[in-house]
């Protein structure tokens, strides 16, 4: 009786249906600084990226969305703005830059920076879909 109830509050849209959402997965190629974000496995968007400049570190592994901020601003780097930030791990993150010329070479201190409308795309998707159906991949 309870999981026809639940069933039909799913249908009726009372609960949503937690498998519904999409698995989304970024991909940081450093040597190339490029993003590819997928979709249930299927590539959705290619976009330039900043990594770390000369001296500092963008760190390479897999992780999950620990938390999101949309309006962000660095207490490390004088308030510089860090709009749409998706933290993955301790104080890095994948967030959208004011040095857009940049993108595309090595420039962060070791965030991963993106055009602030791909980084406004990603913090939407990754909000509706959940933090646990993100991952990040780093790799050199």
């Amino acid at each position: 009786m309870k999981s026809i109830l639940i069933t039909l509050m799913v249908f009726f849209g009372v609960l949503s249906a937690p498998s519904y959402a999409a698995r989304i997965e970024a991909k940081v190629d450093i040597s190339q600084q490029k993003m590819r974000v997928y979709q249930n496995g299927r590539l959705k968007y290619t976009w330039a990226v900043s990594t770390a400049r000369r001296g500092k570190v963008t760190p390479a592994g897999s992780w999950n969305a620990k938390w999101l901020s949309k309006n962000h601003k660095s207490s490390r780097y004088n308030n510089a703005p860090m709009p749409h930030a998706i933290f993955y791990s301790g104080n890095f993150a994948i967030h959208g830059t004011n040095q857009i010329k940049r993108l595309g070479r090595p420039a962060s201190a070791g965030c991963v920076r993106l055009h602030p409308s791909h980084a406004a795309r990603l913090f939407s998707m990754v909000q509706k879909n959940g933090k646990r159906n993100f991952r990040v991949k780093i790799r050199h």
